[in-house]
C-alpha cells in the first residue's frame, strides 16, 4: 500500500468536495463542508459519525463518510456507508478497499457487526466494488414515487 489512512480532517473538506465534483460532475463545497460537519464536532450522546481519508504524499485521493443509525425501518443498529470516492488517477489501486475495511474495523470497534450502502442500480462500476468486498442485498428494498 503506497498511501495512508487517517481520520478526516477541517482541512480535507475541500478535497473531498474536489474529487466528488470529479464524479458527479456537480462542485459541492457547501453540501461536504455541512456534511462533515458531524465529524468535528463534540457530542455528548455516542459519536456514530465516521470519516476517512487515504492520502499520498500528503495529497488526500479518496475518502469515506459513514454513520451509525437505528430504528429506521425498524432496522436494528447498523453501519451505513454514505459515501466513497477515490481520485480517478489512483483508481484500481485497492484505495476504496482500504478505506472500506477501515471503516468496517471501526464499526467492530463500535460492537456494530452489520454495515449497508445504497448504490444506484445501473451504476455497474461501483456495484461491482461493493460485490466483490463482499456487500450482498440486504432486507430492504427502496422505493419511490415520482412527483
Amino acid at each position: 500500500m503506497d498511501f495512508t489512512i487517517r481520520k478526516t480532517a477541517p482541512d480535507d473538506t475541500s478535497a473531498i468536495s474536489d474529487i466528488d465534483a470529479i464524479h458527479t460532475g456537480e462542485c459541492k463545497p457547501e453540501y461536504w463542508q455541512n456534511r462533515l460537519k458531524p465529524l468535528f464536532q463534540k457530542t455528548d450522546g455516542e459519536d456514530f459519525a465516521l470519516g476517512f481519508v487515504a492520502t499520498d504524499s500528503g495529497r488526500v485521493i479518496g475518502y469515506i463518510l459513514a454513520e451509525g443509525r437505528a430504528w429506521e425501518f425498524g432496522s436494528p443498529l447498523c453501519g451505513w456507508i454514505v459515501a466513497i470516492g477515490v481520485h480517478p488517477d489512483f483508481g484500481r489501486r485497492g484505495v476504496a478497499l482500504a478505506l472500506c475495511r477501515q471503516v468496517c474495523l471501526k464499526f467492530k470497534e463500535m460492537n456494530i457487526f452489520t454495515v449497508r450502502t445504497m448504490v444506484r442500480k445501473d451504476d455497474v462500476n461501483v456495484l461491482s466494488f461493493f460485490r466483490a468486498s463482499g456487500f450482498r442485498a440486504g432486507p430492504f428494498i427502496e422505493l419511490e414515487l415520482e412527483m
